[in-house]
């Protein structure tokens, strides 16, 4: 079998040989061949469709399907690989039909499989071919050593998947491709692309400059060398290697393009147009060719000319709707989001399902989380607005007559303003689901995309989807990705949307995963305390107790953590007016870095709380000039000075107030004011306690964003710092 293969290769390569002497069929390959290398694909399918017809044989038909896979790859934005992959399975598997003993066509297949991601069936395909090579002991007894030393080195281009190569695969194959037949500049050419892939651009220059000098007239060699310094950025080095590809073929139009690439990279945009205009010129303005002009202006990030060649082309030929695609790509790029839907809205309505990309559902989601960036913004404004309406409504309740009316005008205008966001807002949120709903398509697109699962799970919590962004990011623990990163990721997700249970659940998993993890320790235990504000179901204590027991190992390097669970186990004491305990913590925070001078102030802040709680005014006085002793101009510390010596002078005397200084008083629902109450500046130690009349005043620091306000036996609350500077609030049980 194997020798009837060779005896009917013979033929065709006599019988080529003489058709090129008559200059009939091997003009035409030939022709076809060059078309291909010219990168005129349509040309070059024509052509071969026509010998196909007039002299078919499996070397036609694998140039065809040879043809259609690098038609993907000149355009791989438009085309779609898995009806490329089709087309050109069909033609290997016509060539198999006219010769079964013709390697090549099984190399064919063994590419569109690899391409595919079905390596299995790769490996068959290759296995198949190379059963129709002869075995040999002498290069000098292979017939046809041309023959079979080109079916090797395809083989060897069979292992290259997209920027990928298996090298240990194609090397073998390659280096004994080139033992039999050193003469060949086309396998020269594919072991120059196998180095590159593997980044020994000095062997990949090596091998073109060999494919040059074997066939000194073709231009590939030159263009793949300036290739590689396009791609290296280094554009001077680059240009040489083109001008040379196009001084040996004036006709070769992707040496054009490619300096059309350059120049525009490089923002000399009038030689760039000059020519891009040469290259489509040489194409004659054909719409193939104008596609791969997009293209590359795409790829050169000139998008404001890919809309326009692309709006141009669709005046001709509207049939072209796949280029929806690359001008949504751009439209998105420029930052035109609405643009940029609308285009991809087009795509996905006009084109075939199959002829989807991943990257479409991709590129949708992120135009849709672009076009949607302000939601977070959007959330707080109608939050703001609700706060005022309802405030608002509280104060019309206690007018009358035209100043009633008045406000109730006002009340009509925040409505309206609720009504606005809360209709924007549900425009968004529908938005959001549709560009979650693209990114679950395209996670789902072949093998499950981890790096999009991550882009997902981000985009749903920056949009404070928060449980939707927890669930995403489980997908990854799922997958094995179960880092710790991952699973700080999620408890952090399920608390910032105040789901406590599954929170504390995931942080408390964390700890049993990674038991030296003193982030894991840490936010269990804010988890529990988020959980149990007033510690009445005894959940936080333990939790801070294990996180210092932990990170005792090493008090330096955890010392924030250590610090913020003293200062939480000192407040709990101080709720119970367990002072002496408060007290031994609130110790420890100032001794845990003498050093840290913030450290200490803190804790003195604390113990100042303490002593007001306790009406030792003498105590407060005493820790209030500690800080000033550290810090001379602290002027929470001068402020509370101020407050205790005007109250004990005089209960109704009303200091002068610091720009920064806030007051305010905090009663029950029955309007009953709380004594001890802790109002305290989120994230900081900023805090004040409220005295038997249920008031308090301190200075809060400067861009404070919210007060934090509790009370043993009510539930803690949350007040926005507005530029007010009285807050009062009720505390419900």
């Amino acid at each position: 079998m194997i020798n009837r293969f060779f005896k009917k290769t013979t033929l065709i390569l006599t019988l080529l040989v003489l058709c090129s002497v008559a200059g009939l069929r091997a003009q035409t390959m030939d022709e076809a061949i060059t078309a291909t290398n010219n990168e005129q694909y349509d040309k070059a399918d024509q052509i071969l469709q026509n010998l196909a017809k007039s002299a078919p044989s499996s070397k036609v038909y694998y140039r065809l399907g040879e043809n259609t896979m690098l038609n993907f790859f000149s355009d791989s934005i438009s085309n779609s690989l898995k009806v490329i992959s089709a087309e050109a399975k069909q033609q290997f598997e016509k060539g198999i039909a006219l010769n079964a003993n013709d390697p090549l066509n099984y190399v064919g297949l063994a590419k569109v499989a690899a391409y595919l991601g079905d390596k299995k069936t790769a490996d068959q395909m290759r296995l198949k071919a190379k059963s129709f090579l002869l075995p040999y002991k002498k290069v000098t007894k292979i017939p046809n050593p041309q023959e079979y030393a080109y079916t090797l080195a395809k083989l060897a281009e069979s292992y290259i998947v997209f920027d990928n190569v298996d090298t240990t695969a194609a090397m073998p194959n390659i280096r004994e491709a080139l033992t039999i037949d050193e003469k060949n500049g086309e396998i020269y050419i594919i072991a120059g692309d196998i180095y590159l892939l593997v980044n020994n651009g000095s062997l990949a220059i090596k091998n073109y400059n060999k494919a040059q000098d074997l066939d000194p007239k073709s231009p590939l060699a030159n263009m793949k060398i300036g290739s590689i310094y396009f791609k290296g950025r280094n554009l001077m080095a680059a240009i040489p290697y083109y001008e040379q590809a196009i001084a040996l073929d004036k006709s070769f139009a992707p040496a054009y393009r490619e300096l059309g690439s350059l120049y525009s990279m490089a923002g000399r945009f009038k030689e760039s147009k000059e020519y891009f205009e040469t290259y489509l010129k040489l194409t004659n303005q054909n719409i193939p060719a104008k596609i791969r002009y997009v293209n590359a202006l795409f790829y050169s990030k000139n998008y404001a000319e890919v809309i326009k060649n692309v709006e141009d082309i669709f005046a001709v030929d509207k049939s072209r709707t796949y280029l929806n695609r690359i001008a949504g790509y751009s439209s998105f790029e420029q930052g035109n989001y609405p643009a940029a839907l609308t285009y991809m809205d087009k795509l996905f309505k006009e084109l075939p399902a199959d002829r989807i990309l991943k990257k479409d559902y991709v590129y949708y989601a992120r135009i849709l989380i672009k076009k949607n960036q302000n939601y977070p913004k959007l959330t707080a404004e109608l939050d703001k607005a609700n706060s005022e309406l309802e405030k608002l409504r509280d104060k019309i309740e206690g007018l009358k007559g035209p100043a009633k009316e008045k406000e109730k005008a006002n009340e009509a205008a925040l409505v309206a303003k609720v009504a606005e966001a809360q209709a924007n807002i549900a425009t968004s949120d529908k938005e959001l689901a549709k560009a979650y709903e693209s990114y679950d398509k395209a996670i789902t697109f072949g093998e499950e995309d981890l790096n999009i699962i991550q882009e997902k799970a981000i985009a749903q919590y920056n949009n404070k989807n928060y449980s939707g962004a927890a669930e995403t990011w489980k997908r990854l623990i799922a997958k094995g990705k179960d880092t710790e990163d991952n699973y700080l990721k999620i408890g952090k997700a399920y608390y910032q949307g105040k789901d406590f249970d599954n929170a504390g659940a995931i942080f408390d998993q964390m700890i049993t995963k990674y038991p030296e993890s003193i982030h894991a320790y840490l936010w269990s235990a804010r988890a529990a305390s988020a959980k149990d504000p007033d510690s009445k179901l005894g959940l936080t204590t333990p939790k801070f107790i294990a996180l210092i027991t932990k990170a005792s190992s090493d008090s330096v390097k955890y010392a924030n953590e250590i610090f913020d669970a003293l200062r939480f186990l000192g407040y709990h004491e101080l709720q119970a007016n367990n002072y002496d305990a408060a007290k031994a913590y609130y110790t420890r925070m100032a001794n845990l870095d003498p050093n840290n001078k913030e450290f200490v102030i803190q804790a003195y802040n604390s113990m100042v709380s303490l002593y007001m709680q306790k009406k030792d005014n003498a105590g407060a006085i005493e820790y209030n000039n500690k800080i000033l002793a550290l810090d001379p101009g602290n002027a929470q510390a001068k402020s509370s000075i101020q407050y205790i010596n005007a109250v004990k002078a005089n209960a109704n005397a009303k200091p002068k107030a610091d720009p920064n200084e806030i007051s305010g008083v905090i009663k029950d629902e029955s309007g009953i004011p709380i004594a001890s109450a802790s109002v305290r500046v989120k994230d900081t130690a900023a805090e004040a306690w409220t005295n038997a009349n249920g008031e308090y005043r301190f200075t809060m620091p400067e861009a404070s964003s919210a007060l934090v306000i509790s009370a043993k036996g009510f539930k803690t609350i949350e007040v926005p710092v507005t530029k007010k500077r009285v807050y009062n609030a009720e505390l419900g049980k």
